[in-house]
């Protein structure tokens, strides 16, 4: 891997994580993004520092000795074993999402936001912190082939193909749990039909839309004085 590439790469973790922090993400300095480069590479966000203060030199390798990595490092680098079709994940604490996790419910087709999700979420069942490589295969497996997997009274774990996909993902994911507890306040619930879902979802969910939504997020991070990186 050049290190032209690596380097474009780490500055779109850096970006996503900032991009996070005001999407719901932030919290303290948990948290983390990670993107594996064509070679295998697997960057990831340094333990230490909060989402929305991430710059580029917080984003190291995950095979780097010297780095100071997150303890949940292992739902990374489960997820990629499992998943060579993914190429980034989040793992986060968002509000909503995190209190359907601690829920019997399920995520409800209520909105166009999960249609994202029409193919269901992962659940795994364990509450405790997810440190050993058997734990992170556990993870892995309760993802499967979907796009995210809530982590009872933890959290959200969510994938993509890429950096983008990944934060559209897991951006989505808190605000289709939102709209469901605003929804579950004002009365009787009424979900979007299930084959109605799985037609949209090609439709809604598309590169050229991923990219532009990229985009808009680095302008909104620009407006906040943060990135000129991301673009690669």
């Amino acid at each position: 891997m050049s290190v032209v590439a690596a380097q474009a790469l780490r500055e779109q973790v850096a970006a996503a994580c900032r991009i996070l922090a005001l999407e719901g993400y932030a919290d303290l300095t948990l948290g983390h993004v990670s993107a594996r480069a064509a070679d295998g590479t697997i960057f990831i966000k340094r333990k230490g520092v909060a989402l929305g203060e991430v710059e580029t030199d917080d984003v190291v390798e995950t095979d780097d000795a010297t780095a100071d990595l997150h303890l949940e490092t292992v739902l990374h680098t489960a997820v990629y074993a499992a998943r060579p079709d993914v190429g980034a994940v989040v793992h986060g604490h968002p509000p909503y999402a995190t209190a359907l996790s601690a829920t019997g419910a399920a995520l409800e087709l209520l909105t166009h936001d999960g249609v994202l999700f029409a193919d269901g979420l992962g659940r795994f069942d364990d509450p405790d912190l997810v440190i050993e490589e058997e734990q992170g295969r556990a993870v892995a497996a309760a993802l499967g082939g979907r796009r995210a997997v809530l982590l009872r009274n933890h959290g959200v774990l969510a994938v993509g193909k890429d950096v983008a996909w990944a934060v559209l993902t897991a951006v989505t994911l808190e605000r289709a749990a939102r709209l469901q507890a605003i929804a579950a306040s004002l009365g009787e619930l009424q979900p979007i039909p299930a084959q109605l879902a799985e037609r949209l979802q090609p439709v809604k969910y598309q590169d050229r839309f991923v990219a532009e939504y990229w985009e808009a997020w680095l302008r909104r991070l620009e407006g906040k004085g943060g990135v000129d990186a991301g673009r690669a």
